[in-house]
């Protein structure tokens, strides 16, 4: 017996130091107990997720930069580039505008405003400004203006991931049009530095349970839990859109691929966990990148549609915003017509485009969609700012997964979806990871390792 038990406590230390997962787990369990039991001591404790964020959002740009113009150069065809791109924006387009729809059919069945009787005088619209710093969002052609680069090391030093994709076509048609025998060291240069920039992503995770225990012991400590038995009906109802959501992308998914959300939640899931642990999709985005290369994406597909998603794929909280909007009309005793939930969708479909990046972009665009309703009061927005952290997991999870989705989709749609790998991957039977190099990489090193021959995977689908 107490064999038994030093045996399963040597398994338990060995998957402790071995799994991310589980790390972060427990980090997360223990900053809900200190957050709780020291709520003072919680709330300090936020610099340790904030410093994660900042080092992790070091690198994204410039990994970027070399996936993309990897992947371009290596696809050799700059107009399925083109195509991937089109492809990816009409992708979002109908997945945004559902979430909204869908949203707003639950905030008419769900009422979870209804009965409050607020009154929007007693609110204090001051505080509303207080989180948005004063701030408001792009309009359509500023927000078109500023995805492009007004200088090339500008936009790495404002980590604006768009006009780093601007940058990255640029670079990659040139490439593309000198060929390698003009430029025949900077391919091999810019693949070099991306195995660079991974490594770093390697030695950055292992502070992921510190910034998870930072970031949660924060929000738990700082906002407590009174707010999920004061706006608990409308926590219910997001999380549970948003899981119905999720469901129909999973459909979606199968239907397009073949392939099955689940395993691929499985298969992410200490991404996922860190993402919701830190409240913020940005942190995992690296290893996003890296998991749905070696899961059979080709690397301009996930180059281009993952980081753009981030911009104009807000599944998440284009849900978060229409239910808002209901539960704020309905809260102050205001009834708003089939015409003006059908505005309430078309402002959001254009707010939400512009929200990646703004401090309190949630406010802003309720903000612009109460004055163009003409019926809300600005003030009232400020209802929802005891509830808007806690929907951060939610949004975070759907936006993110909503973007893996669309990868893979928009992946199968051009041709770059490997699905032999990829349900290889999801199911488990080939090991791979963010630490193994993607696709025919991994399996030359296999080879080579075992002194067996693996085949190799094919760039395209199979």
């Amino acid at each position: 017996m107490p064999h038994a038990t030093g045996s399963l406590a040597r398994r338990a230390g060995r998957l402790l130091r071995k799994s991310l997962f589980v790390q972060v787990l427990l980090a997360l369990l223990l900053g809900v107990l200190v957050g709780r039991l020291w709520p003072q001591a919680g709330s300090s404790l936020q610099p340790l997720g904030d410093g994660f964020v900042r080092l992790i959002k070091a690198v994204i740009a410039p990994l970027v930069f070399c996936v993309v113009v990897a992947g371009i150069t290596k696809a050799g065809d700059l107009k399925s580039f083109g195509r991937i791109g089109v492809k990816a924006l009409i992708w979002f387009e109908v997945a945004t505008s559902i979430a909204l729809v869908v949203g707003l059919l639950a905030g008419n069945i769900f009422s979870p405003g209804a009965g409050m009787h607020v009154d929007p005088a007693s609110l204090d619209k001051g505080a509303v400004d207080a989180t948005t710093g004063g701030g408001k969002l792009p309009s359509a052609g500023q927000f078109i203006l500023e995805a492009l680069p007004n200088s090339a090391v500008g936009a790495f030093a404002e980590n604006s991931l768009l006009q780093v994709l601007v940058l990255a076509c640029l670079v990659g048609a040139a490439l593309l049009h000198l060929g390698q025998q003009r430029v025949p060291q900077l391919l091999p240069l810019i693949e070099q530095v991306q195995d660079v920039v991974f490594t770093i992503v390697g030695y950055l995770m292992k502070l992921a349970p510190l910034a998870v225990f930072g970031a949660t012991a924060h929000l738990v400590g700082q906002y407590g839990l009174g707010a999920m038995s004061t706006y608990g009906k409308l926590i219910a109802v997001c999380y549970g859109v948003a899981l119905v959501f999720l469901v129909l992308l999973g459909l979606a998914l199968k239907a397009v691929t073949g392939l099955s959300l689940w395993k691929f939640v499985r298969y992410t899931r200490e991404e996922l966990l860190l993402a919701l642990g830190t409240g913020s999709s940005e942190t995992v985005m690296p290893r996003m990148m890296q998991k749905l290369r070696a899961a059979g994406c080709r690397d301009d597909a996930v180059g281009l549609v993952l980081p753009t998603g981030y911009s104009f794929n807000l599944d998440g909280a284009s849900i978060y915003l229409s239910i808002g909007t209901l539960f704020i009309a309905q809260a102050i005793g205001v009834h708003l017509s089939l015409g003006q939930q059908i505005t309430v969708v078309l402002v959001l479909m254009l707010t939400s485009k512009g929200m990646a990046g703004v401090p309190g972009s949630a406010f802003l665009a309720l903000s612009a969609t109460a004055s163009a309703l003409g019926v809300i009061p600005a003030g009232a927005v400020a209802l929802l700012l005891g509830v808007d952290r806690i929907m951060d997991s939610m949004r975070v999870a759907t936006n993110l997964l909503g973007n893996c989705v669309a990868v893979f989709a928009v992946s199968r749609w051009e041709g770059a979806l490997d699905r032999v790998t990829a349900k290889q991957v999801l199911a488990g039977a080939v090991p791979a990871g963010p630490q193994q190099p993607p696709a025919a990489t991994a399996a030359a090193d296999q080879e080579e390792a075992d002194g067996a021959p693996v085949a190799p995977v094919a760039p395209g689908e199979k």
